[in-house]
């Protein structure tokens, strides 16, 4: 039997987690919603996902631009087992009383806070912790690179505290209504950055500070890392390199920027996803009890095996391991 999965909100992270369940053996998209009927609703008809209406009062708009639905959020609910909430940010909070009613599971998004689920989610910090969970929370795109480099650390080393700072992309590509087109924003300019808490909902005995910074740019984050610990530099960096959902990657090859990683991944996967934390070789060193690292991360993409392991967690269908491994299967991470 397979999980039956709901996707609300088929946009940047909606359309990703789709396509990614549709590779998974033991899952299923039964259908796809669209607030409205736009050229990414008119794809997900022409791609063969069913399209309901997220907003039942807007189904006419669907009816008058002659796109193709098959109904409303609420009849989806009723063939399925799990939604995906992939709407924008407090809007999952405001969804959940419709998923309680209907008797069903959902997985929220980072943008949610985090006493919307019972658990927010990390698959190599604590997929156990999901395990047969209604309501889990996969944390954002920033907090999900942070957990998953801290969590490799911590397998090899005593990690002591840790200091980060996000250099963040200040809006994703398509969002031509929004954005910082000449500055560097703190954000916040108080300390710490909000990513502290939030990794310490699937880390809690971490010692974490952050700050944070919007900059102009709409390809990816950056985080400059420092951990105090006791360790290996050769150890961290063997852990780092077995890690598939970590990839190093070398000034020498060409990797001087952001925009070369990109570049790369567009040779490399559909719509240039970067499943993984995109770590720079030459970052890393140990001065004085602290390891200093920098990585980037794919905003768009980064949390997108994460949503699929959170569901088979949820449904207690694999161990840790096995699902890890499927999803990276699937998903082409080596």
């Amino acid at each position: 039997m397979k999980v039956k999965v709901a996707i609300n909100g088929y946009g940047t992270i909606g359309k990703r987690v789709a396509d990614a369940i549709n590779l998974q053996k033991d899952m299923e998209v039964v259908g796809v919603t669209k607030t409205k009927p736009d050229f990414e609703a008119k794809l997900a008809v022409e791609k063969g996902y069913k399209l309901y209406v997220a907003i039942p009062e807007r189904i006419e708009f669907f009816e008058k631009a002659e796109v193709k639905v098959e109904g409303t959020i609420d009849d989806l609910l009723e063939k399925v087992d799990v939604v995906v909430d992939c709407s924008p940010n407090k809007v999952g909070a405001e969804n959940k009383p419709k998923y309680e009613k209907a008797g069903v599971k959902a997985v929220f998004q980072g943008g949610e806070k985090s006493h919307v689920a019972e658990v927010s989610f990390n698959a190599l910090a604590n997929y156990d912790e999901a395990r047969g969970k209604n309501f889990v929370r996969v944390v954002s795109c920033n907090t999900t690179g942070l957990a998953r480099f801290i969590s490799v650390v911590k397998s090899v080393a005593d990690v002591k505290k840790v200091r980060a700072t996000m250099i963040r992309r200040v809006v994703d590509p398509k969002e031509d209504k929004k954005g910082l087109v000449n500055g560097i924003m703190p954000d916040p300019v108080k300390l710490p950055s909000h990513h502290a808490e939030d990794v310490k909902t699937v880390l809690p005995d971490v010692n974490i500070v952050t700050t944070a910074f919007k900059v102009p740019t709409t390809l990816m984050h950056v985080h400059g890392i420092s951990i105090e610990l006791d360790g290996k530099l050769e150890d961290i960096v063997a852990a780092l390199e077995e890690e598939p959902r970590i990839m190093l990657v070398s000034e020498e090859d060409g990797f001087t920027s952001t925009a070369k990683i990109i570049e790369y991944a567009r040779e490399l996967r559909m719509r240039y996803d970067i499943f993984e934390n995109v770590v720079w070789r030459e970052s890393l060193a140990i001065h004085e009890g602290e390891l200093f690292a920098v990585q980037a991360i794919h905003q768009e993409a980064i949390v997108v095996p994460e949503n699929v392991d959170a569901i088979r967690a949820m449904f207690e269908i694999a161990e840790k391991e096995e699902s890890i491994r499927m999803t990276n299967e699937t998903l082409g991470i080596k």
